[in-house]
């Protein structure tokens, strides 16, 4: 729509009832309700959108990268009404959303393909013969592991794109996911855009990508670009696509699949080629030969993508989140900064849809430079009301691993095989916390002994300088001496003496700080009177209690919760419905046995059971909807 704008086109925006104040519901010029939530209803009701397209008089579609984007139906039935589809003609998003099909034309088209059986899959094997985004994919290792998968992949493509269809192929062990971004008109010209690399993923489902790649040599790169083209030309390709490539460690590349629509992932191309890629799109559409030759496409600078979930990071590295956010604020005051989201302060994520708050991009002279920026981008990003990745995401960015450039698709698996901790504090991140938290208490005591600048009780004798605090942060506990002059506290954490200073502003969602001449941008998540604070620190969210040495003695005598004992109770880790329960009260289950299936944001997951035991209750049932921490199955 920002392009449409900037091209002097007028929009009309689709929506389902939920989304009815959704932000690109008012960016458009007009906006036309296709249905209730679900997706069949709506998003992907061909009726209702070409009532719409009827309706007000529309003379193109773009699909944008999701439901109907790869639809050839939805294509022929617009191009009957003489309605111009902002993508590639029917035969080619045929050819390549079918994987099986797609496979044989790049074979044809002398393009490297994976090693597989060529045909559909009839009994239980696996991989997805249309759609895309990690959804219907398993890796089988088994016998046991292939039926299973063959069972969830068949019903989430089944459910996400109506095509239940699977193939196999072999499974290409710690690969690189690389893809190339090509361009073609309706006039035999096609380019390829450079590379993006996408290896960062959890669940199929890409994380952090960037452009250009760290592995690729200009001949390599030439040679992906040129069979990219290739495929193209050989199913006379016309609009922006992408040809995604899995490369080994020798930089074997083979041809994964074709995208017939625009990337999710596209602006960080545009940041390192200068080109619109939406604008080249309608152009192409509207039967405009392309503007360049490969020759003028130009590799300037480096740019990053983090995608910015509602998502749990400590679960799976990111099983959904939902809620309202109840505050927002995107980093674009920094430079060389560009967020694409789709929502704002007070959205509502739903269980319906992609859980994506938006696409946060960072670019620069040099790869460090980007980086650099990214890592500001997210410290300065303000979400509340939902659990969000961005703990995850600057990790990822801070690692020393991904800033060697030494990645694949196992990266995380591999870095965090118990799963993702959060930062894990070093013994001078742990001091710069615990005397920020103890500056940030003593802020807050000053600040509530005045009202409107004047101290509260006026026979107060002359304000203190000095105070003598406990922190408790992470099972430990920090006896520390805070002094201030101004807006400086000096604070003895452990015997060493850290700086901390800044404008403490209370009320700012940012808490932008110098600790000894480092700046750092911390965010204040909650405080309280009781001296609980929650900082985000370096990405992460950390709980903190500041005490006065005297309540610190007397809470020594109060008694700890016990914690629930997880082992005998299941409950849902995410909000979703529930697809299938395969236990009842008095059942047998071994460990590790399937109890239930929840579907959330068009993902399946198989719950199990932690131990052998009995089945005592079953509290849900399927088709019903569940919340995060409901209550599912209770063992004996």
């Amino acid at each position: 729509m920002k392009t449409c704008k900037k091209m002097g086109i007028k929009t009309v925006a689709v929506h389902s009832d939920v989304d009815a104040s959704a932000v690109h519901v008012k960016m458009a010029d007009e906006a036309v309700c296709v249905g209730p939530a679900p997706t069949n209803k709506s998003y992907l009701n061909m009726d209702a959108i070409m009532d719409a397209i009827r309706k007000t008089g529309s003379q193109a579609v773009h699909p944008g990268y999701g439901f109907l984007s790869e639809n050839k139906e939805f294509a022929k039935r617009l191009a009957a009404e003489d309605v111009v589809f902002i993508g590639p003609d029917t035969h080619a998003i045929h050819a390549m959303g079918d994987k099986i099909e797609s496979k044989l034309l790049a074979k044809a088209a002398n393009v490297n393909v994976i090693p597989g059986f060529d045909g559909v899959v009839e009994a239980t094997r696996v991989i997805l013969c249309s759609g895309g985004g990690g959804k219907g994919m398993r890796i089988a290792w088994n016998d046991d592991e292939t039926r299973e998968g063959f069972r969830l992949s068949s019903q989430e493509a089944a459910s996400s794109f109506g095509d239940d269809r699977l193939l196999i192929e072999k499974f290409v062990d710690n690969p690189r996911h690389i893809e190339i971004q090509v361009l073609a008109d309706k006039h035999g010209n096609a380019l390829w855009l450079n590379e993006r690399e996408c290896s960062i993923q959890r669940r199929n489902q890409k994380v952090v990508e960037e452009a250009p790649s760290t592995f690729l040599d200009p001949e390599t790169r030439r040679a992906m670009g040129e069979q990219a083209v290739q495929l193209a030309k050989a199913v006379q390709y016309s609009s922006a696509g992408t040809v995604e490539f899995l490369v080994d460690s020798n930089k074997n590349f083979y041809f994964l699949e074709m995208n017939t629509r625009l990337q999710v992932e596209h602006p960080i191309t545009e940041c390192i080629t200068g080109l619109d890629l939406v604008q080249q799109m309608i152009r192409v559409a509207k039967g405009f030969p392309l503007l360049h030759k490969q020759e003028d496409i130009p590799i300037n600078g480096w740019a990053i993508e983090s995608r910015v979930y509602a998502e749990d990071p400590y679960k799976s590295f990111g099983l959904p989140s939902i809620g309202r956010l109840s505050q927002y604020q995107e980093p674009i005051n920094l430079p060389k900064v560009r967020v694409d989201s789709g929502i704002q302060e007070g959205s509502d994520i739903s269980i319906y849809y992609d859980p994506m708050i938006s696409k946060l991009v960072t670019y620069g002279a040099t790869r460090a430079e980007a980086l650099q920026r990214m890592e500001d981008a997210l410290d300065n990003y303000v979400i509340r009301g939902v659990t969000h990745n961005i703990p995850l995401l600057r990790e990822i960015i801070t690692h020393p691993r991904f800033i060697s450039g030494d990645i694949t698709t196992n990266f995380l698996p591999e870095e965090y095989p118990e799963g993702f901790k959060g930062h894990q504090l070093t013994s001078e991140g742990r001091r710069e916390l615990v005397a920020t938290a103890a500056a940030l208490y003593v802020s807050a005591q000053l600040r509530s002994q005045r009202f409107l600048g004047n101290l509260r009780v006026s026979t107060t004798p002359q304000e203190r300088r000095q105070w003598e605090l406990c922190v408790e942060l992470e099972k430990g506990s920090h006896a520390v001496a805070v002094s201030r002059s101004g807006s400086t506290f000096t604070v003895e954490v452990d015997g060493v003496k850290v700086e901390v200073s800044g404008e403490w502003n209370l009320a700012s969602a940012l808490l932008p700080v110098t600790i000894n001449r480092t700046p750092r941008v911390l965010q204040c998540l909650s405080r309280d009177a009781g001296g609980d604070i929650t900082l985000q620190y370096l990405g992460t969210q950390f709980k903190v209690r500041v005490l006065s040495q005297l309540v610190s003695t007397l809470s020594a005598h109060m008694p700890e919760k016990v914690p629930e004992d997880t082992s005998s109770i299941l409950r849902s880790p995410m909000p979703g419905s529930v697809v299938a329960v395969s236990v009842k009260p008095g059942d047998v289950v071994a460990e590790g046995q399937e109890i239930c299936v929840i579907e959330a944001m068009k993902m399946q997951n198989s719950l199990i059971a932690a131990k052998a035991a009995k089945v005592k209750s079953v509290h849900c049932k399927a088709g019903e909807t569940v919340g995060e921490g409901d209550l599912l199955v209770q063992l004996e």
